[in-house]
């Protein structure tokens, strides 16, 4: 799940925000540079498993949505960290 390299970078930019922290959908979209469709691929599939969470806020044009990484993906990300230095400091 995290091995795709869109899904890597979504989860490494919210794991660097404080706990609890958020980052607008459109500010996420900047900072990665993905098209809209292309990131809400990839939080979907991250949200299905429960490694990040959106939530909407506001109605019609002035609405927005929050993205937010999850206690459950920020241990996700650890345990692939610590998966890929274990296989670097074998080679």
């Amino acid at each position: 799940m995290i091995h795709a390299p869109v899904r890597l970078r979504i989860l490494v930019t919210l794991a660097a925000l404080r706990d609890g922290d958020d980052l607008s959908f459109p500010r996420l979209q900047r900072m990665l540079e993905l098209t809209s469709g292309n990131l809400i691929t990839h939080l979907r599939k991250l949200e299905d498993a429960g490694y990040v969470s959106s939530e909407k806020e506001g109605a019609g044009p002035s609405s927005g949505t929050s993205v937010t990484l999850t206690p459950v993906g920020r241990k996700a990300l650890d345990d692939y960290t610590l998966t890929l230095r274990g296989i670097l400091d074998g080679i």
